[in-house]
């Protein structure tokens, strides 16, 4: 899976097929900030400008502009899957933290 990302933005695309064109957003924030264009060339386009309008937006009203993701993910799992996660990450010699850091990475193609 490879993203469009653009200053700590990323976006999410989809296909108009009644008007066939490319229409976007930037994902993950509450702001709905939206764009479009005919090309994938052009909707790469599309969405670096609008990142940059939003965030100079922002700037011009002295708000904060919505950051995508903090970088602190949460999950519940099944006890006897967070121990088999834990020892696989003490084997490895990393913390937990890293073991999923680099688990993640790895399931995403990064």
């Amino acid at each position: 899976m490879t993203a469009l990302i653009h200053r700590g933005y990323a976006a999410i695309i989809e296909f108009d097929p009644e008007d066939l064109i490319l229409t976007g957003r930037i994902a993950g924030i509450r702001d709905r900030v939206g764009f479009h264009a005919d090309t994938a060339e052009g909707i790469a386009q599309a969405f670096r400008a609008a990142v940059d309008d939003y965030l100079d937006t922002c700037a011009k009203l002295g708000k904060s502009p919505d950051r995508a993701y903090s970088g602190k993910v949460m999950f519940r799992l099944r006890p006897e899957l967070h121990a088999r996660i834990a020892a696989a990450a003490e084997l490895s010699g990393k913390s937990l933290n890293q073991w999923g850091e680099a688990a993640l990475e790895h399931a995403t193609g990064g």
